[in-house]
C-alpha cells in the first residue's frame, strides 16, 4: 500500500483486459455503480506514474485519493466496505472467513492455471490448460447445491470466478457434461447486468460463439 496525498480527485483503476482479477474488480465496481476512471494497460506498457504507484510490476491497482491499493482481494474489499450496498461480504465472521478461503483457493487452483496459459512454452500451456478443466470438474457438484458458490447468497466470490469462467472459450478449455451445473452458475453470472457492464469491448470478444 502506498499513501499519496491528493493525487486524484477521482476513483482510478488500472485494469489490464487479459487479466481476470483486473476484470473481478471492474465487476464489484459495476455491482456497487462506483463512478470510476479505467485506465487499461499492457503489462510491457506500464505508464511512468504506474510504475511509481505499485512496486511489483503488476497492471492491476486501484487509486482512491491518498490511497493506492495492489492486491484483488484487499481492494475488492475495499469497494466493499467503503460502498456497502449491495453488500457483497457476509456479515458474521465465520462466514467472512469462508469467502476469503474460497477465494484464496480459487486464485491458487483456478487462477494461477490461467496465468501459466500465456506462457511462451505449449507445454506449459497445455499441461496448464489440463489442470484448469480438471479443477473446474472437480468443483462443478457443488453448484448443484446452492445458487451461488456454496451459498445462497450472491458474493465476492462469485464476482472473482466469473471472469474466469467467462474466458473459458478463448483459453480452449471445454467443459464436459459432467460440468453442466457449473456452466449453469456461469451463464446466470453473465446475464447479471453488472457483468454486462464490467465488459471491454476485447472481453466480450472472448466469449463469442
Amino acid at each position: 500500500m502506498a499513501l499519496l496525498p491528493n493525487r486524484r480527485s477521482i476513483m482510478t483503476l488500472y485494469s489490464n483486459e487479459r487479466d481476470p482479477a483486473s476484470h473481478a474488480v471492474r465487476f464489484v465496481l459495476a455491482e456497487k455503480a462506483v463512478n470510476v476512471d479505467v485506465v487499461h494497460v499492457l503489462p510491457d506498457e506500464r505508464p511512468d506514474d504506474l510504475i511509481e504507484l505499485n512496486p511489483y510490476e503488476d497492471v492491476l491497482t486501484l487509486v482512491d485519493r491518498d490511497l493506492v491499493l495492489y492486491e484483488p482481494q484487499i481492494i475488492m474489499e475495499y469497494l466493499d466496505e467503503r460502498f456497502p450496498h449491495p453488500p457483497l461480504m457476509p456479515i458474521d465472521p465465520v462466514t467472512r472467513a469462508q469467502s476469503r478461503l474460497f477465494r484464496f483457493r480459487i486464485q491458487r487452483d483456478v487462477y494461477a492455471c490461467v496465468k501459466q496459459m500465456y506462457d511462451p512454452q505449449k507445454s506449459v500451456v497445455d499441461a496448464a490448460r489440463k489442470a484448469l478443466r480438471d479443477n473446474l470438474t472437480a468443483i462443478a457438484p457443488i453448484f448443484s447445491q446452492t445458487k451461488f458458490f456454496m451459498s445462497d447468497d450472491y458474493s465476492l466470490v462469485d464476482c472473482f470466478m466469473a471472469p474466469v469462467l467467462w474466458r473459458l472459450p478463448s483459453l480452449g478449455v471445454k467443459l464436459s457434461g459432467q460440468a453442466k451445473a457449473m456452466i449453469r452458475y456461469g451463464d446466470n453470472l453473465f446475464e447479471r447486468e453488472a457483468f454486462a457492464n464490467s465488459l471491454t469491448e476485447t472481453e466480450r470478444e472472448m466469449n463469442e460463439d
